[in-house]
């Protein structure tokens, strides 16, 4: 079942005295409290429900605080706010609880009113740069075939039992997180998987929350538009390994970054890596078999425990990602022999939304379409699908607007490096002219490899329609950067757009099964 709501909150919310929480507080209040009661927070005012508490943050371009009138109207019962907010919410009549930084406040206050402390299920959180979204699908994969009732929050979707809402974020605000937990914990979920964004943790999104395990998985380049540099980006990667955040920690050592984690976290961390990374972790991961459906590895670890598995998935980033995710469970206590009698022979059971998915049948071009928007992530998706594929690959690729430029050259010089054949396409350009866009991977892709074959296709649609077009049996078509969306960002405007499905029209339409 889905639900038209982006929002899950319990559908049996105790309402919670904010006379109590003032008192414990010493928070200051403008107004009086006496009587008022609260049952959820908000900090959209056009997403407000009765007895709410809606805390106002100043903004980029207003305070939040100017629309405490449509948050009293539609049912707000108190506001929080800074001192200027507190002016601009006086004119609505409702009470004001006056803090020194909302934002910090927010994850706290969103505990206190949903209870989240209380009767939680057993929490994993999982950050990095790439791997984080295949990372949790599979822990909650793992859980599933270990019969627990799962929740999930991922870049693609919030899930509490089998109720289901399309993501927004990656990691939702903490009102929003809060209150998925208790409605998780009105579903009697067991274990919930988040996937821990930096802007999660820069943010404040995750405060409140204390994690049984977390895991780190890699640090590449990404999102320097948002930091000075690679060691600020770790800075904050890092705070989900500290006691306020989490018990326990699990980091991959595929790349140097994660022995950082091991050097500088706050709590104990145990270590995996793939066995050709050259690390010397606790838990190692062996490739045995690659196929184009399945990857079967090997775990083995401390007192000669070993696992023999495999992920219904490609490539040997997707084994270590599935290594990671087991030593999590160990570390939450699960006994490594009954994982293996939930996996069977069949492997992990989980299904990847838009990552490396495959959407082409059996005949014809092998045509993926996946996720992966980071110059790393580009190279390893590349390096697996190149050894299986017989014949050529062709790549259709871009790069979002409005984010890390830095990134971009080297997002155009690795698909020349690793490809066959290049078309390079819009997705979402946002507020950015895609023209000038495109010409940096481009020329970046035509200076690494010159006379290899680069096309210039504007629109999506037909320059994954020219990549079938160019493809036979034998060759592989990976579309990089779109993903599970179910939308292109142009402009200010969201417009309804699948890549999935145009990719299976332009492999029927030439002729191919697709899957």
């Amino acid at each position: 079942m889905t639900e038209a709501s982006p929002v899950i909150r319990p559908e049996h919310p105790s309402a919670r005295s904010l006379g109590a929480l003032v008192e414990d507080s010493g928070v200051e209040v403008r107004g009086s409290v006496q009587g008022v009661h609260v049952t959820g927070v908000s900090l959209s005012s056009r997403e407000v429900l009765p007895g709410d508490l809606y805390v106002a943050l100043r903004g980029d371009r207003a305070h939040g605080a100017a629309y405490t009138e449509q948050a009293r109207d539609a049912g707000a019962v108190a506001v929080v706010t800074d001192a200027q907010g507190a002016e601009l919410a006086a004119s609505a009549g409702l009470p004001i609880l006056v803090v020194d930084d909302p934002r910090l406040a927010l994850g706290d206050l969103s505990a206190w009113v949903y209870q989240t402390d209380e009767h939680r299920p057993a929490l994993f959180g999982v950050t990095g740069t790439n791997g984080k979204t295949s990372t949790s699908y599979l822990l909650d994969g793992l859980l599933r075939q270990l019969g627990l009732t799962t929740g999930l929050s991922t870049t693609a979707e919030r899930r509490a039992g089998d109720l289901v809402v399309e993501a927004k974020l990656t990691t939702p605000e903490a009102p929003e997180l809060h209150a998925l937990l208790a409605r998780m914990r009105e579903s009697e979920v067991r274990a919930a998987v988040i996937e821990v964004s930096s802007h999660a943790l820069g943010r404040h999104r995750i405060d409140g929350l204390l994690f049984d395990v977390v895991g780190f998985t890699n640090l590449s380049h990404d999102h320097l538009d948002e930091y000075a540099d690679m060691d600020e980006y770790f800075a904050v990667k890092l705070q989900l390994f500290h006691p306020d955040h989490a018990k326990r920690g699990v980091a991959s050592l595929d790349t140097p970054w994660g022995a950082r984690v091991l050097e500088e976290s706050r709590i104990p961390v145990t270590t995996v890596a793939l066995a050709e990374s050259g690390a010397s972790p606790d838990w190692t991961v062996t490739v045995l078999e690659e196929r184009v459906d399945r990857t079967v590895f090997r775990l083995s670890g401390p007192e000669d425990r070993e696992l023999v598995t495999s992920v219904p998935l490609l490539g040997r980033h997707m084994a270590s990602n599935a290594g990671l995710a087991i030593v999590m469970l160990v570390e939450a206590g699960f006994d490594l022999d009954a994982i293996g009698q939930a996996l069977g022979d069949d492997g992990i059971d989980a299904f990847l939304p838009g990552r490396i998915e495959r959407v082409s049948g059996e005949r014809g071009p092998a045509l993926f379409v996946d996720f992966g928007h980071s110059p790393e992530a580009f190279r390893t998706t590349l390096e697996a699908l190149r050894r299986f594929t017989e014949g050529g690959i062709v790549m259709v690729f871009s790069a979002n607007g409005d984010r890390d430029h830095s990134k971009r050259e080297a997002m155009g010089a690795i698909p020349a490096e690793l490809a066959d054949h290049l078309i390079v396409t819009d997705l979402n350009p946002r507020t950015e002219d895609p023209a000038s866009i495109r010409a940096v991977l481009l020329d970046a892709a035509r200076a690494t490899a010159p006379g290899k074959p680069v096309e210039e296709i504007a629109d999506p649609t037909a320059a994954i329609r020219r990549a079938v077009e160019l493809a036979g049996p034998g060759d592989s078509i990976l579309w990089a950067g779109p993903g599970h969306q179910e939308y292109r960002e142009i402009g200010a405007d969201k417009v309804p757009y699948s890549a999935r499905s145009e990719a299976r029209l332009a492999l029927q339409d030439a002729g191919w099964e697709p899957a």
